[in-house]
């Protein structure tokens, strides 16, 4: 295959997960705004558990998103096959996605918010062998 034509649909694999992953970080954002509109709280949580756990919803993946989307960028950039940027991408939003439904459902731990937190390790740890693998190669 033409190294163009890999590199483009490596790129495209990288922006498709970004995007997805970006909306998820959108729709997070919302469900805090309507939490804030539906208890009339514009800062803080106002003591308001559930907008205290959409706040937290939100924060939590804005704490992992961010670094997933430079590990697809990184993996582009050095060449990795648009099927590894899909498995990073595919578990990482899956991942973020359990963990920020379990969350906004309970404080409290859970199975769910635990294997939420699972895949999102094991797609960084993916990233991380494949970044190594092939910055050697």
């Amino acid at each position: 295959m033409d190294p163009f034509a890999a590199l483009h649909m490596a790129a495209q694999a990288a922006a498709l997960w970004s995007a997805l992953l970006l909306l998820l970080m959108l729709v997070l954002s919302l469900l805090v705004v309507r939490q804030r509109q539906t208890h009339k709280v514009e800062f803080g949580d106002g003591e308001v558990p559930s907008l205290a756990r959409a706040i937290r919803a939100f924060g939590n993946a804005a704490e992992y998103v961010p670094a997933g989307i430079g590990g697809l960028i990184a993996l582009t950039v050095v060449g990795a096959p648009p099927m590894a940027l899909h498995i990073a991408g595919a578990m990482l939003l899956l991942g973020r996605t359990i963990h920020a439904v379990a969350l906004s459902r309970s404080h409290a731990a859970s199975a769910l918010r635990a294997a939420g937190m699972l895949l999102t390790w094991l797609a960084y740890i993916f990233q991380i062998v494949a970044l190594v693998i092939f910055a050697l190669i």
